[in-house]
């Protein structure tokens, strides 16, 4: 496990969801102060904010992407093809090893949302969620594809 995959994984230890987790790792890489990057990431979790959509270490891995290699002209098609080319890598890279990036599919629950209503975090809630096999995924796939 590398070092932002580790953090990453103590974060969500430490309470914070999927998405601020990953997103809080790579913070000070990219001037975050931890209470923005915490707030910038907070919506996401739990495949935005409990919806069961896109993977909130997922969606933390776009941003970052963004970040780092986003586009900014809203008229320049090429920049923007290769980003979304980038970003659709990405996504494809973590459903080879999880076979999705949807949250509810990734889990194992049924279409729609969930309660708002975060679960309590407990041994076993960890146990029994693989989420954080997910960010660790996330962060790898940051570290090797997005910071080099």
């Amino acid at each position: 496990m590398t070092n932002y995959s580790q953090k990453a994984v103590e974060n969500f230890r430490d309470g914070y969801n999927c998405a601020q987790s990953v997103f809080l790792a790579f913070a000070e890489n990219f001037g975050f102060d931890e209470e923005t990057a915490l707030k910038l990431a907070s919506s996401f979790g739990g495949g935005m904010g409990r919806l069961r959509e896109v993977c909130g270490a997922v969606s933390s891995m776009f941003a970052i992407a963004g970040l780092r290699k986003g586009y900014i002209s809203p008229i320049d098609d090429d920049a923007k093809a290769k980003h979304y080319e980038l970003i659709q890598n990405l996504a494809n890279e973590f459903k080879e090893k999880h076979g999705s990036i949807i949250c509810r599919e990734l889990l194992g629950l049924d279409d729609g949302p969930d309660k708002p209503i975060p679960s309590k975090r407990t041994e076993q809630y960890y146990s029994e969620r693989p989420c954080e096999e997910f960010i660790k995924t996330a962060a790898t796939i940051i570290e090797s594809q997005i910071l080099n």
